[in-house]
């Protein structure tokens, strides 16, 4: 599985994965050794190794390496007498080493993942609490139908709205953190034995002692340098707020869409609502382990966590929508 995914990698994760391939290869020959004359044919992997090897294979995504973070979590080496300390030790490392390269992944992916998450989930969750609130107050189908689809616009909307505003300010606020060029050009006419160019560093978070010395190698280095810049802190990419407003309203409807699905077949009263809450209930599983792949744990749990919000918020707008229908009548 590791000689799988450095195939699709390059550089430096492509070493680290052929050098833990190595490293299994250390612990396959220790089984070899102690079987002997009796190692008999071999035999493929299990089930487990098999998937994780296509897919790394196929996809060769952070869900591989998050998969196989887990795998190396649950080496039967500790208790397995014929093992050595060596072994067990190196399982253990290795997790770390795939946690490490995982977490690189989920790094690159953790904006657009988040909006992904996020912006699904609210649409399942929010449409079909309203979808299943009105349709249990008793009105026309072609009005649960409409409300239904005015959720999704209004909520898609307001998704992009909201991200848009908030990528714009983050990058507004960023900006305004950002060096002033001109400051690095200043840096050559100050006068060596009196300047302030320490404070920059000490308000950065320096030490008085650590400030001194980096003032210090700026202006030694001043003269030589077409421009000296200040270097402040390097901050990640916010990106497009365009981009985030247009993710988010796509992800926000292709959730909402699900809950309205029913209705728009013609499907009326309590069948409509439960296929609704079927189709809805198998995306949040569905979203919910892949959080819980992505964060190298129990897929079930997540999955069934997200279930129990999404139908726990659900369940009381249909209760409401009950409580008022009856009052209406």
């Amino acid at each position: 599985m590791y000689r799988d995914l450095a195939s699709r990698r390059t550089g430096e994760e492509r070493d680290i994965l052929l050098a833990l391939a190595d490293a299994e290869g250390r612990h396959e020959q220790h089984w070899l050794t102690l079987l002997g004359d009796d190692v008999g044919n071999r035999k493929t992997g299990d089930p487990r190794t098999r998937l994780l090897g296509f897919f790394a294979r196929r996809f060769g995504s952070v869900f591989v390496l998050a998969l196989a973070q887990r795998a190396e979590s649950r080496s039967p080496y500790e208790g397995d007498d014929d093992a050595t300390d060596a072994m067990a030790a190196d399982e253990r490392i290795h997790e770390e080493v795939v946690r490490a390269l995982a977490a690189r992944g989920r790094r690159r992916l953790s904006g657009t993942f988040r909006a992904a998450v996020f912006g699904a989930n609210d649409g399942l969750v929010s449409n079909l609490a309203l979808v299943v609130g009105i349709s249990a107050a008793g009105v026309d189908n072609r009005i649960v139908l409409l409300t239904g689809i005015a959720g999704l616009l209004a909520g898609a909307l307001s998704m992009a709205a909201g991200e848009y505003v908030s990528v714009r300010s983050q990058r507004e606020l960023l900006d305004a953190t950002t060096e002033n060029p001109r400051a690095g050009e200043s840096v050559r006419f100050l006068d060596v034995d009196a300047n302030e160019l320490a404070l920059v560093y000490r308000a950065r978070g320096m030490t008085e002692v650590e400030a001194n010395i980096k003032a210090q190698e700026l202006l030694a280095s001043s003269d030589s340098t077409p421009t000296p810049t200040l270097r402040p802190q390097e901050h990640e990419a916010v990106g497009s707020a365009f981009g985030a407003a247009r993710s988010s309203f796509f992800f926000f409807a292709s959730g909402a869409v699900i809950p309205v699905l029913p209705y728009l077949f013609g499907a009326e009263g309590l069948p409509a609502v439960i296929i609704a809450a079927v189709l809805v209930g198998l995306a949040l599983l569905g979203t919910g382990a892949i959080v819980g792949l992505l964060a190298g744990a129990s897929p079930l749990k997540r999955a069934v966590r997200q279930l129990a919000i999404g139908f726990g918020a659900a369940g009381v707008t249909y209760l409401l929508g009950l409580l008022f229908g009856v009052s209406a009548g």
